[in-house]
């Protein structure tokens, strides 16, 4: 049959067709087209390895690039279309294809004769004397290689490819029980006394939330847009406890309990970091990184906790003088919001009406292009949901460079949380193909999305996403975008979350949705002065989470009787403001962790670690101009663009000049003066 994984993806010569046939893409495509295109792979790596002429980057790198890009490509799709517009019949075909394709990756390196063709070129004197990119990949191919197992012998391949295989199977199917239990849970409220507190918006919100369902009433939801919310104004405190309770307690129990997945997972990757001679999982995956070991994140955690624990420790005293007694966990963010306006004259709820997500987004594109001289062009595609927005994204001269699909509202049938992935990723002349997904406050009747200043900071990190990933010219593909190391990914888009606190791009992305008026200067000024409220309890917090993820994956004994949610909850006790209830668990939905066989397990930290390097980053921009385009174009030049052609230390330094200092990030956070100017090249 016409199966558009297969024939609408790339032409007969191997280049990519634009553009990819979302509409087109049914269940009963992923499992014929996987087989084949497995087939295809495995036929054509096996002609690599086995070919008798003499090994050279083009025959051997750059053949094993190509020859895998229409299973990398097709996958990519599957996967996106599971997260974001899932079927029963979709979940069920990916679950099935899915332990095949992580079986391809996990034997690729250990291919004994592809090993020794790409061993043998590295002797040759082309591979000498190659420079820059091509010298970069051969590199990365061979540590690559090696990390995953490819001088293991036979018993010990034979292990570890079952390792990723079980792996890929666990962590599908904890994303799927997160995704369920997230979905079975509703409050539905008909009586509108109980909502006091809860702004028009989100009261709005529930009403047409529970219309949507044939239910009278307010309906709420553990989706962002509806939770968010109501734990945060809602003045009943035991409908924020109940849903706070159901909201941390998901995945935890019944038919989607993640519990017994989570040991079995961190059991694999300990497996795994065993069988590859590494002490423990956190070892194996920060070989490649900035961070270089699990020591060095452990330093890099305690010498930032150390800079926090005293502001951390005023400010759990000042909510509880505010509050009159000891909050409860789910009084915590009604409390901080309360204190916070009293403290700022602030409220979240004022400034949304500034931010439709037309003139956001409008404002972004300003922003972007000030920047980078990219434009973005609104086109009709196939797409996935009638809510999707197809761009075409072009550079200065007007080249395309790269197709956009932006996502942004909540739906049953898409997974929670916001993300940019790349589902394709190009070279020069090649554009890239990527998509911005999020979970945002949805239009109200007649009026239009309302994003709060948090939903803009979001898009904002993933529009850097995006711009690192778009952007990339790097000529090989597996080196492109965002393929960096993972404490290094987050830069580009936690830099561009600045932005929405500075005067002048705010003028461009702010403007009342119905009088057209730009956010007041005193209300701006407000959210300014209100941006470093409890800034120590949310980087405790954040530090908290990372020491959770590192624990389970250098500690933790998955063989014993532990409960890992009830060691989680021990852990984060010491970094959050209120006691957790015993039947805290959100380590049972921590997606981050335990949704994908890496992902950002033992690699949380690097949230913090990219958020030292890009504090001092966006200082250059601070002080030669906020939208300049020269800045801009250098930051796009000797970073965006790179990818992984070169080592991220190397990149940041070609932007700044010098190692980065952690004094930015203390300064931003008004959390330290006297830490001003040390140096963290090692730490970052």
């Amino acid at each position: 049959m016409d199966n558009p994984l297969i024939d609408s993806l790339f032409d007969g010569q191997g280049a990519p067709i634009d553009p990819i046939p979302f509409d087109r893409v049914k269940a009963e495509h992923v499992a014929p087209a996987i087989e084949a295109l497995l087939a295809r792979a495995r036929a054509a790596v096996a002609s690599i390895a086995s070919a008798t002429d003499a090994p050279t980057y083009e025959n051997t790198l750059a053949a094993l690039d190509r020859v895998t890009e229409p299973l990398e490509a097709a996958s990519a799709v599957v996967e996106h279309l599971e997260s974001t517009a899932t079927t029963p019949s979709l979940r069920a075909a990916w679950t099935e294809t899915q332990p095949s394709v992580s079986q391809f990756w996990s034997e690729l390196p250990l291919d004994p004769a592809l090993f020794a063709r790409i061993v043998a070129f590295e002797a040759t004197a082309e591979a000498k004397a190659l420079v820059g990119a091509k010298r970069r990949h051969l590199e990365k191919l061979l540590e690559e290689f090696r990390r995953h197992g490819a001088d293991l012998d036979d018993a010990g391949k034979k292990a570890l490819t079952e390792v990723d295989v079980e792996l890929g199977k666990l962590t599908t199917k904890f994303a799927q029980n997160t995704l369920d239990s997230t979905n079975a849970f509703e409050l539905v409220i008909d009586d509108e006394a109980r909502l006091a507190g809860l702004p028009d918006s989100a009261k709005k919100g529930a009403k047409q939330n529970a219309e949507s369902k044939g239910l009278a009433g307010y309906r709420f939801t553990l989706h962002a847009p509806s939770f968010i919310p109501a734990i945060t104004y809602l003045d009943g405190a035991e409908l924020r406890e109940k849903l706070y309770r159901a909201y941390n307690e998901r995945a935890a129990s019944g038919a989607f309990d993640n519990r017994a997945l989570i040991r079995d997972i961190i059991r694999l990757r300990r497996r795994k970091a065993q069988i590859l001679g590494f002490g423990d999982f956190a070892d194996l995956t920060t070989a490649d990184r900035m961070a270089g070991s699990g020591s060095s994140v452990r330093k890099f955690l305690s010498d930032l906790r150390d800079k926090t624990t005293s502001a951390f420790a005023r400010e759990k005293e000042a909510l509880t003088r505010f509050a009159g007694k000891a909050p409860k966990a789910w009084d915590v963010a009604y409390y901080s919001e309360k204190q916070r306006k009293a403290l700022y004259d602030f409220d979240e709820e004022a400034v949304r009406a500034y931010f439709p997500l037309g003139h956001v987004l409008d404002g972004l594109f300003a922003i972007l292009k000030s920047l980078y001289g990219v434009t973005f062009e609104p086109v009709e595609v196939p797409v996935w949901d009638p809510a999707v927005r197809p761009y075409i994204l072009r550079d200065e001269a007007g080249a395309v460079v790269a197709r956009v699909y932006v996502d942004l509202f909540p739906r049953e049938n898409k997974v929670q949380g916001a993300w940019m992935a790349p589902l394709r990723s190009g070279t020069p002349g090649r554009p890239h193909v990527a998509v911005v997904a999020a979970n945002f406050s949805p239009p109200i009747g007649n009026a239009p999305s309302l994003l709060s200043h948090r939903e803009v900071q979001t898009l904002f990190h993933e529009f850097g996403h995006l711009m690192h990933q778009c952007l990339s010219a790097v000529p090989i593909r597996r080196l492109s975008g965002t393929a960096v190391a993972w404490d290094f990914v987050e830069l580009p888009s936690q830099i561009h979350e600045n932005w929405v606190w500075e005067r002048g791009p705010i003028d461009l992305i702010a403007r009342h949705h119905e009088t057209g008026e730009r956010l007041p200067d005193e209300l701006f000024e407000r959210l300014r002065r209100a941006r470093v409220y409890r800034a120590a309890s949310a980087q405790m917090q954040q530090l908290g989470y990372a020491q959770v993820d590192l624990d389970l994956h250098t500690v933790f004994d998955p063989e014993s009787e532990e409960d890992p949610a009830a060691r989680a909850r021990a852990i984060l006790a010491s970094h959050v403001t209120a006691e957790l209830p015993e039947s805290f668990a959100m380590i049972a939905s921590f997606g981050h962790l335990f949704a994908n066989p890496v992902g950002y397990a033992a690699g949380y930290y690097s949230y913090k670690w990219a958020e030292v390097l890009d504090a001092d980053a966006f200082s250059r921009f601070v002080r030669e101009g906020l939208l300049s385009r020269e800045v801009g174009r250098a930051f796009a030049d000797l970073l965006l663009s790179k990818g992984n052609s070169d080592a991220p230390d190397a990149l940041f330094r070609s932007f700044m000049g010098r190692d980065p200092s952690v004094a930015a990030l203390l300064e931003r956070q008004g959390l330290s003066q006297a830490d001003r100017g040390q140096n963290v090249a090692s730490q970052p």
